[in-house]
């Protein structure tokens, strides 16, 4: 059965340009009231005008779809809380957020100003909490809701000059492990995309042959996969190209040392047994290392 949102309303940022603009015109396509936000400002976060969400709103609407466009900033916990209340006033409820706003200040570590490296995380981490924490009470009265983070490969596995970026975007999947457990119960579904895909924000970094592959219109499925009645919860699903993969943490099974004065002396010789990962879980909850140690602590001890 065709995925589709008739009756249902959904949040994007950063939607006035980019992925979410494509995520924004992929869910109105298939029935969902949006509204689209975006502070209009640079790559690095300054400046600002609603002329870019009010495009996208037009072309939504010329297609056939119902949009609304919203100028807040993220980093605004009362401007966020507004557009939630403009939303509700309007349509009644809202079932999707879709949290993609973000703006890059690359540098190497050196020589990156600590203002840079705050002025990520408050878009990306921040402004994903302030959205969510807006919707979040919402969603659980209604029981139902759909949250989608957006995270990055450079948070999952580095890349050379955004400590800042990839930091903030690990955290959202922190953030995620999280609401995804306190959601469940009210079927409040949680998250994270991690994309790639030839933007604004990416310009400069890939060449031309590869950019014209990864059209932001080819990560978007994702999102409406992810903002779906069957969408799974705790996933880290990447997108690109056109191209699907699924990304996980794990945890080896690991080996009991103990606390003797040789400790960390036979960490370091066994460090290739525990890094093993032949038997390697994704753990449902924090508590999972600890049932690990505890396990491994009374196999030693006989």
């Amino acid at each position: 059965m065709a995925i589709e949102f008739k009756g249902k309303v959904a949040i994007v940022t950063g939607a006035g340009g980019g992925l979410g603009r494509a995520h924004a015109r992929a869910l109105a396509a298939r029935g969902a009231k949006v509204v689209v936000n975006d502070l209009g400002g640079g790559r690095d976060g300054s400046g600002g005008s609603a002329s870019a969400a009010e495009k996208v709103v037009e072309e939504i609407v010329a297609a056939g779809g119902e949009g609304i466009a919203n100028g807040a900033s993220v980093t605004d916990h009362a401007a966020v809380e507004a557009m939630v209340a403009a939303a509700m006033q309007k349509w009644g409820r809202v079932d999707i957020l879709v949290n993609n706003a973000g703006i890059l200040r690359d540098k190497t570590f050196a020589k990156m100003e600590i203002a840079d490296f705050r002025a990520v995380l408050d878009v990306h981490l921040m402004g994903a909490v302030h959205c969510t924490k807006a919707v979040w009470e919402i969603m659980r009265a209604q029981n139902y809701g759909r949250v989608v983070l957006t995270t990055s490969s450079s948070g999952l596995y580095g890349n050379f000059g955004q400590s800042n970026y990839g930091a903030a975007k690990m955290a959202l999947v922190g953030l995620m492990q999280t609401l995804s457990l306190e959601g469940a119960k009210h079927n409040i579904r949680v998250n994270c995309l991690a994309p790639t895909a030839a933007t604004r924000m990416t310009e400069g970094l890939l060449p031309a042959e590869l950019l014209a592959r990864m059209k932001p219109e080819a990560v978007s499925p994702a999102v409406v996969y992810l903002a779906s009645e069957a969408a799974p919860t705790r996933a880290i699903l990447c997108a690109g190209a056109g191209s699907f993969e699924r990304a996980y943490v794990t945890l080896t099974p690991g080996a009991f040392i103990g606390i003797g004065q040789d400790a960390a002396d036979q960490l370091a010789a066994k460090i290739e047994t525990i890094s093993d990962r032949d038997s390697d879980i994704v753990p449902e909850s924090a508590l999972d290392q600890g049932r690990i140690e505890i396990t491994n602590a009374q196999a030693a001890a006989g």
